[in-house]
């Protein structure tokens, strides 16, 4: 039996990049998957057919999760297709992320990285904690990045956004801990997928202790202790993933 069977797990913005590899690696240990997608619906139909020819369950729902009435649809279709509550949240949809100078940047770009890393997260959360608090457990885990430790130039509404989610991380581990659910951050270092074609990594992997780039099952792995048994005395906490290209936070 795997170490999440009988879970029900939502990976949102789960069809490609890092989101695609964590959906297929929560399936193989025995989740059920909802693999939420923005737009897409070819990649997220092949992620979800390729879950299931490896024999695992999971289901394709198209939602803006930065829409209220669109989160409650999504919750609602999830649990009508597993017959039950989420037990897994994990925050991974991304959105663009512009490299603007202070000058270039607008009060809007601060709000429209905030809209997909605080408030997305925020909705759904809300959406879920009803089914968690009633079962007295639950996982929640969401994506962050090393940038928050690196304080990359050029780059701040997107920092300042992902900064915001090690505070949240924090509070909502103490307020939920009494009900048996656990809050944590993944802080993943550059993970090369779809949207960085056409980068050279060799830069970036000169200043890593472990001296290659990370790969996404790093981080499907990393997700997969956090939702498991396996993590159930740890909460409020960030896990950097980058080989040690950082340290603390």
């Amino acid at each position: 039996m795997g170490k999440l069977e009988g879970k029900v797990a939502l990976v949102t913005g789960g069809s490609r990049g890092i989101g695609k590899t964590i959906s297929a690696v929560l399936a193989e240990a025995g989740a059920t998957v909802i693999v939420n997608y923005a737009n897409n619906s070819v990649h997220a139909e092949e992620t979800v057919r390729n879950i299931r020819l490896s024999g695992g369950k999971a289901v394709a729902i198209q939602a803006d999760i930065t829409d209220e009435k669109m989160v409650g649809r999504l919750i609602q279709k999830a649990e009508e297709y597993s017959g039950t509550t989420i037990d897994i949240l994990v925050n991974n949809a991304t959105g663009p992320q512009p490299e603007l100078s202070i000058e270039e940047s607008t009060w809007n770009d601060y709000l429209d990285q905030l809209v997909f890393f605080v408030k997305a997260p925020l909705l759904l959360t809300k959406a879920v904690l009803p089914g968690m608090k009633e079962k007295q457990e639950g996982r929640i885990i969401n994506i962050g990045s090393e940038v928050v430790q690196i304080g990359n130039p050029n780059f701040s509404s997107y920092v300042t956004a992902k900064s915001s989610q090690l505070g949240m991380t924090r509070s909502w581990a103490s307020e939920l801990g009494v009900h048996g659910i656990t809050v944590n951050l993944i802080q993943p270092g550059f993970i090369p997928v779809e949207r960085h074609e056409g980068i050279d990594p060799r830069d970036y992997v000169k200043n890593v202790p472990l001296k290659r780039i990370g790969l996404p099952q790093d981080i499907g792995a990393a997700v997969l202790f956090l939702a498991s048994q396996d993590s159930s005395f740890i909460t409020g906490q960030t896990l950097s993933v980058n080989g040690g290209n950082t340290f603390g936070i």
